[in-house]
């Protein structure tokens, strides 16, 4: 099996010395993970037995966290592959090594996708940050929010569909979204993402909801479209304070005083979670999906979820 190994510091690099092209942030990033078991994941992409030796896929695979943080395009993390010192260091591919083109990048992406390890890789990640101690646990975060489609609906201007993607309400906005809908939960005080899902967009977030709850929390928050007995009763027969905001229906219209006032007690904490969705959309972009199809889209959105928690993790750490 043939494989660009990592090279050495040339003697170009010694020559420019270590200060130069230097990003602290990334080393720190780089001197947090333990590469060791996401190298064993990838070991099966892109390891080609003929042709010309295949890019070592930890490369890649960093390569596309880069891609995330900077909010770069295949040709433009090409580019900036070629052009950034720093990025070249990260990935551990030097000077004189060949830089993966637009297109190897994308069919790296691609394998990534077909081999469904994104879930896995998120894992490990999760794995990690516990072994850190970074995990709180003292409650989970849980609620959703709508993306747009990378295409619009069938008959549209763009001419364009993507058929795993559908029409949803925005809460309390006029139109409609179509696209997906990202569900997730995070790490009360820590803020860390533990779990994130992509359904259509007109999924009903109580339908993944035990899916996002991790079994080990003491607490979990959510507003009232996560309210059913059913869920209240599996919390306290877990040991698991029950923070889901009650929600009127036909038999009781009105919550009254106190299911009102603890529905605001729980608003307050639970709404910690908009703030990581707003650094998604910001940040990272994430008003729109980047591809057409569902698998693609998790994938991404586990790539995400990765690079935030990495950025986070190396602060909490500090």
């Amino acid at each position: 099996m043939n494989k660009r190994v990592e090279e050495q510091l040339s003697l170009a690099e010694a020559l420019v010395g270590h200060r130069l092209g230097t990003n602290a942030r990334l080393e720190r990033i780089d001197g947090f993970v333990q590469w060791q078991p996401f190298e064993e994941l990838l070991s099966g992409l892109h390891a080609a037995e003929t042709g010309r030796p295949s890019y070592p896929p930890l490369a890649m695979f960093k390569a596309l966290l880069l891609q995330q943080w900077y909010g770069l395009s295949d040709a433009e993390l090409e580019e900036a592959l070629v052009d950034r010192l720093s990025f070249r260091r990260f990935i551990g591919l030097g000077l004189e090594a060949a830089i993966p083109d637009h297109t190897t990048l994308c069919r790296f992406r691609n394998d990534l996708v077909a081999a469904g390890l994104s879930d896995r890789l998120f894992g490990e990640m999760a794995r990690q940050l516990e072994g850190h101690r970074l995990v709180l646990k003292r409650g989970t975060l849980i609620d959703a929010t709508l993306v747009s489609a990378a295409v619009g609906p069938a008959g549209s201007a763009e001419e364009a569909k993507d058929p795993d993607a559908a029409f949803a309400r925005r809460s309390g906005k006029p139109g409609s979204t179509f696209g997906f809908k990202a569900h997730m939960a995070i790490d009360q005080g820590s803020l860390l993402v533990r779990a994130a899902f992509l359904t259509p967009a007109n999924v009903n977030e109580t339908v993944v909801a035990d899916q996002l709850i991790q079994g080990d929390e003491k607490a979990v928050y959510a507003d009232s479209a996560y309210d059913t007995k059913a869920r209240r009763s599996a919390l306290r027969a877990r040991g698991a304070k029950d923070r889901i905001q009650h929600r009127p229906n036909k038999h009781h219209p009105d919550l009254g005083y106190w299911k009102k006032k603890r529905n605001k007690l729980i608003g307050r904490i639970r709404g910690r979670i908009e703030g990581t969705f707003g650094l998604l959309k910001r940040s990272y972009g994430y008003v729109r999906v980047r591809y057409i199809g569902l698998a693609k889209n998790q994938s991404h959105l586990h790539l995400l979820c990765i690079a935030i928690n990495l950025r986070r993790a190396i602060i909490l750490a500090a």
